[in-house]
């Protein structure tokens, strides 16, 4: 992290803001927050000279693997179970995390969201024990939530807002992503006035936070000179902990206009840099191979959501060697792409036109596409491959 300040955390009771329908951050009702007389409002919260990443205690039931461990326990990782998105209605209106064996056995709903309340974008804590998850519904922002890989210990975690600032106005905090060691969680936070004829909130970064939501540090500024343009989202580490990769849709007053790409941050806040050209339209949750030597990322064509033709693809970290794994051009809408803890496979959502989403498996070089889940009832998306739970 940058020489950023820390945010200290108050418990006050909260109130809710609405605010309007039709923003492109999950979830129209959104929530304020007010700083304490000598806090820093989060949004004031700003790079300043580069200093070490600050190592708080990881979550309860998190292990703590010592620097340097994490690469060299990717190949000895065992493949566990894989978590997903799954609506429950037709409507798309309520969706659960849920988990599934990556033999398609054991289809289990996790969590248990109240009727248009959307589970959604969950991540498995580096021991395979836990989930982050975030919650929406159509009055309330986007928490960050944690639950046991059993179903058990669901838990809010924060709000990092309480009731009253300005820089705090239609807040919420989304896209959870542990960091390998489990000390951290990046997550997507975004505030200010809202533009619901432009669908676009006004300010949108990475920030990360301890697992019990303490430790709130701001790491990019993506948006920050630069309100309405854009949504930044679905951070992921590399393997080491030391980058991390992340969306950026820019709105139709960004530069350039209505696009996609992904981007890499140091896990200090320096080396920002745009990683996929704009014209590949790469976009949502992309994801790091175990060995750190390749990204997977999912591409989505211009228009309206849910529109096939993209693609899944990797990439090197420094920007090199795109390859695509799926064929193209294609009818087919892909989903979000993770690789299995031992890297040797891929899961990823596919949804044939007009049809319903669901998980499948393929080799890490394309090959050998199988199906995990058959819902047609259901839309099944945002595979997480966890690591197995140590005996």
């Amino acid at each position: 992290m940058t020489g950023t300040r820390q945010l200290p955390i108050t418990h006050k009771a909260r109130t809710r803001a609405r605010a309007g329908a039709g923003l492109l951050l999950a979830g129209a009702m959104l929530t304020g927050c007010g700083a304490e007389p000598g806090e820093i409002p989060l949004s004031e919260i700003r790079a300043e000279t580069p200093s070490a990443t600050p190592t708080p205690e990881p979550a309860a039931g998190l292990s703590a693997p010592t620097a340097g461990a994490v690469v060299a326990a990717a190949s000895t990782r065992h493949n566990g179970q894989i978590a997903g998105r799954v609506f429950l209605d037709t409507t798309r209106t309520t969706s659960a995390v849920f988990t599934v064996a990556p033999d398609g056995t054991g289809e289990h709903q996790l969590t248990q969201p109240p009727a248009r309340t959307r589970d959604d974008h969950p991540d498995w804590s580096p021991d395979g024990t836990t989930l982050a998850f975030d919650r929406t519904d159509d009055e309330s922002a986007g928490r960050i939530w944690t639950i046991g890989a059993d179903g058990a210990n669901a838990r809010q975690v924060g709000p990092l807002c309480e009731a009253g600032a300005p820089d705090c106005t239609n807040e919420q905090e989304i896209t959870p992503a542990f960091s390998p060691d489990g000390r951290q969680i990046a997550f997507s936070r975004a505030w200010g006035a809202a533009d619901p004829a432009a669908g676009q909130i006004q300010y949108s970064d990475v920030y990360v936070m301890s697992p019990d939501g303490t430790n709130v540090q701001r790491l990019t500024f993506l948006t920050n000179d630069k309100p309405y343009s854009g949504l930044v989202t679905n951070p992921s580490w590399s393997p080491d902990g030391k980058q991390l990769v992340f969306s950026y849709q820019t709105s139709a007053t960004g530069q350039p206009a209505n696009g996609r790409a992904l981007y890499l941050v140091n896990a200090d806040g320096t080396g920002l840099r745009r990683l996929t050209p704009w014209e590949l339209r790469a976009g949502d949750r992309a994801n790091w191979s175990p060995d750190g030597s390749q990204i997977i990322f999912t591409t989505y064509p211009a228009g309206p959501e849910n529109t096939p033709g993209g693609g899944i693809y990797t990439v090197h970290p420094d920007g090199t060697a795109i390859g695509a794994l799926t064929p193209g051009p294609s009818d087919v809408l892909y989903g979000v792409a993770s690789y299995s803890p031992d890297g040797a496979s891929i899961a990823y959502a596919q949804a044939p036109l007009n049809g319903t989403a669901e998980l499948y498996t393929m080799k890490n070089d394309g090959s050998n596409a199988a199906p995990v889940t058959s819902t047609p009832d259901r839309w099944e998306t945002r595979p997480a491959w966890g690591t197995a739970v140590a005996p």
